[in-house]
């Protein structure tokens, strides 16, 4: 009996590390001198914890496309914000601005806003994680005080 209550222990705290280490900074993967607007179509979501991601297929100058990952808040922080399965459906034409991953090779960004095609802007990044005060989170104070957390 102590050891199956054991084991299910251990397994629980690892799966919280594990969370706790996939639930990260901005500046610890994302670039702030590095910012992208991405113009294209959404051809995949996930509504996943601890942040969503949105796939985005992105038209390159040469004709060529590429799918780019952008990270959102969580799941809930989106619908509380107004982006809803619904309006972000597959074929979805978006406009995000964010910032690119440290390793700019990567196809991935934080997005900080998204766009859409009726003019409709909505933040869609995470808070407090030590993002640029660049205006786009709607919980920043004038000064950058009073950031909220996610």
């Amino acid at each position: 009996m102590h050891t199956k209550l054991a084991a299910l222990v251990l397994f629980g705290v690892g799966l919280l590390a594990a969370s706790v280490r996939a639930h990260h900074a901005f500046g610890g993967e994302f670039d702030p001198n590095k910012p992208v607007l991405l113009k294209g179509s959404v051809v995949r979501i996930e509504w996943v914890n601890p942040h969503a991601w949105i796939h985005i297929e992105v038209a390159k100058p040469d004709g060529k496309t590429e799918t780019w990952a952008v990270e959102g808040g969580t799941p809930n922080t989106l619908l509380r914000r107004g982006i809803t399965r619904e309006s972000l459906k597959i074929g979805t034409a978006v406009v995000v601005d964010g910032y690119q991953t440290r390793d700019h090779s990567l196809l991935r960004a934080n997005g900080r806003n998204i766009t859409f095609a009726d003019g409709r802007k909505l933040f869609l990044g995470s808070s407090g994680t030590g993002a640029p005060l660049d205006g786009a989170d709607p919980t920043e104070s004038k000064k950058g005080r009073g950031r909220g957390g996610h």
